[in-house]
């Protein structure tokens, strides 16, 4: 019997690799991994999935590679995206952007090839951030996305990219399904390199610290800065029960366990047994003040929602980084690994802040809420 065939779009990153790996150990399909990064760079690569790599095979914002991946496919699940921790996200908006152009073509793709059902991971980037201006925060339903003033940049390409999963539905007939994630992390993810997201960059400054004899952290930001943190094993689990639901609708996927910034810290020196001395780096990208996912509505859907608690999925996380420091780092290395790096774009697009003339022009201001990213 012929096994369902079913895409991962951006299978050798971090979500991508695990997701592959769940669906092989089904046992039931055909899985093809599509990857524009080179095999020997992906997270995992699960060698019995069909794998299409590197620009010429695996570049999703190709429509040629698309139609190639997506035919004779029943399933396709989109997560390709150009994307990182905070850092990233804010001085590179133009690429995050640039991300349309995979989801247009996939989806297209996707409506010509027949496949039955379709799934694309947004984030909780999209939520407005006028409603995000507090740590104390109240977590954020599906419907806070509207009135739009989603992250600038990344947020704003995934919220269009839900209305168009939407309208693909409405118009074609293709099942779409919509999962807004919040704070993935967890093994075999990026931990360095500057596209890294808290947990890991949490993880590796203390290691690092650790290793050094220097007993300092830097952190970005004042440390209030609240979030919730979902671990792998239960975005997976999500992803499957939304591809199999009749949710319609965007729907959070993500952890309710709010902490700040200074408690991930803590968590991180009690597995590690240390206590650092903490700098706060104020002028660093931090993002919003506050961010939550409120999940009533994934559980009046599915009577469940992500339930693996911080402390256990940074411990795992934690013991993960920490090996795979001791292969790659010498003590050499340490004291480097135990601050963050960011780059600016070499052209900032209109209206990211760094650009004057921009920053002070009112048209460009309407998509950027009042201090949002800065300091103080």
């Amino acid at each position: 019997m012929n096994k369902r065939v079913v895409v991962v779009a951006g299978g050798g990153g971090f979500i991508g690799g695990h997701l592959v790996k769940k669906l092989l150990d089904l046992g039931t399909c055909h899985v093809r991994a599509v990857d524009i990064k080179p095999i020997e760079d992906w997270y995992q690569v699960s060698p019995t999935a069909e794998n299409f790599a590197g620009p010429a095979d695996g570049d999703a914002r190709d429509f040629r590679v698309c139609r190639t991946v997506c035919r004779g496919a029943g399933d396709v699940y989109q997560l390709a995206a150009d994307m990182g921790g905070m850092g990233f996200i804010e001085n590179n908006k133009a690429l995050c952007m640039l991300s349309v152009l995979t989801n247009t073509h996939m989806l297209l793709a996707s409506q010509e090839a027949g496949v039955k059902r379709f799934f694309f991971s947004s984030s909780a980037c999209v939520y407005n951030a006028d409603k995000q201006v507090n740590p104390d925060v109240t977590a954020l339903a599906e419907a806070d996305a509207y009135p739009g003033l989603p992250e600038d940049g990344y947020g704003w390409e995934k919220l269009f990219s839900e209305r168009m999963c939407r309208h693909f539905r409405e118009d074609f007939g293709i099942q779409t399904r919509i999962a807004r994630f919040h704070n993935v992390y967890g093994p075999e993810g990026t931990w360095r390199g500057g596209r890294e997201k808290a947990p890991a960059a949490v993880c590796r400054k203390v290691i690092a610290a650790k290793a050094s004899g220097d007993h300092s952290i830097e952190i970005w930001g004042d440390g209030t800065q609240t979030r919730s943190f979902m671990y792998i094993d239960d975005c997976v689990e999500g992803i499957g029960k939304i591809i199999d639901s009749q949710i319609y609708e965007p729907i959070n996927l993500g952890s309710s366990e709010l902490v700040t910034i200074n408690q991930l810290v803590d968590i991180a020196e009690e597995i590690a047994g240390i206590k650092l001395q903490r700098h706060y780096k104020l002028d660093a990208p931090r993002g919003v003040a506050g961010r939550n996912s409120d999940n009533t509505k994934i559980k009046s859907y599915l009577g469940w929602e992500p339930s693996i608690s911080l402390k256990q999925g940074i411990a795992a996380t934690y013991h993960w980084i920490e090996e795979e420091f001791r292969k790659e780092c010498n003590a050499a290395d340490a004291k480097s690994l135990a601050t963050s790096g960011y780059s600016h774009g070499s052209k900032p697009i209109p209206g990211d802040g760094y650009v004057a003339e921009s920053r002070h022009m009112d048209t460009w201001r309407q998509g950027i809420p009042v201090g949002y990213g800065k300091p103080g």
